[in-house]
């Protein structure tokens, strides 16, 4: 099944309105992303880093945590009335007039 951005966020405020009775304040919002980033970071820290895994660590899921990440990541883009289609668009086209050139002259990437 494929979703788009503004799907997502459609689903999300749904979500929120009929089962979850209201959205955690904006604050509240931003730790809680935090902490799932933080979540990710573990994980990538262990899987592809030089961490090893605990034996707590038997059940983690990477796709499941970076999911927390975008749902919380659009709960406050609902909340602060930001259309993350818009703001993606937007994101892209300044991307990509910036470093149009920067990445393909950097050495470091071996290009």
């Amino acid at each position: 099944m494929s979703i788009t951005i503004e799907d997502a966020q459609l689903r999300v405020d749904n979500w929120i309105k009929t089962i979850g009775v209201r959205y955690f304040s904006e604050l509240t919002n931003t730790a809680i992303l935090m902490e799932e980033v933080g979540e990710v970071a573990r994980i990538m820290a262990r899987k592809y880093g030089d961490q090893s895994f605990k034996g707590s660590d038997n059940n983690i899921d990477l796709a499941d945590e970076m999911a927390d990440v975008l749902w919380v990541l659009i709960c406050l883009a609902n909340q602060t009335n930001i259309n993350l289609t818009e703001a993606f668009e937007k994101n892209m086209a300044k991307k990509t007039q910036r470093d149009s050139e920067r990445h393909k002259a950097n050495d470091k990437l071996g290009v």
